[in-house]
């Protein structure tokens, strides 16, 4: 993985991060680029063809920044579905960047993997979320603030499901 960061985070300290999260997963080759947004707080852009994810982190973000995810279970009636928004909050920029980095990640390896990128949001949120909460010391919440179990959010196999973008070991090869 290249990394190009032009913000005022330390490149060493995304490398490491980004590079922490992604052991397990093949991505030789894919260009990473960190910009400042220019209105946005955040946002990202995953290009699988050319293997360039762009990350670009808002200037103005206050933290802690509370993150509102598509990562509870999908409800519906005979009419319409929705899902309940929850909030993680992002202790500072460098997860925020994370956050977004994974979740671009993950559509990568969905395209990896040879899946249908189509209607991934929420799985590219909870593989994002799952590494903040795992690692960081994230929590999730409901609109009223109250913690929200694990099990309300984290209940897809997210690495099964792009099992073919795995990194194949010598040991594992052979």
């Amino acid at each position: 993985m290249i990394l190009r960061n032009s913000t005022s985070l330390s490149t060493s300290a995304l490398v490491e991060l980004f590079n922490r999260h992604t052991t397990d997963w093949e991505h030789g080759g894919l260009r990473v680029f960190v910009r400042h947004s220019r209105t946005a707080p955040f946002s990202g852009l995953c290009y699988y063809r050319e293997g360039r994810i762009l990350l670009n982190i808002g200037r103005a973000v206050v933290f802690p920044y509370r993150l509102t995810t598509c990562i509870a279970r999908a409800e519906s009636n005979a009419r319409q579905w929705w899902r309940e928004l929850y909030t993680v909050d992002v202790p500072d920029a460098e997860r925020l960047a994370l956050f977004v980095f994974l979740h671009e990640f993950y559509h990568w390896l969905v395209f990896r993997a040879r899946r249908n990128p189509r209607q991934k949001e929420s799985r590219c949120d909870r593989f994002a979320v799952r590494a903040l909460v795992d690692h960081h010391g994230a929590t999730v919440r409901d609109r009223a603030g109250r913690l929200v179990e694990r099990a309300a959010w984290d209940f897809q196999d997210l690495d099964g499901f792009v099992w073919g973008a795995r990194r194949i070991t010598r040991a594992a090869a052979g």
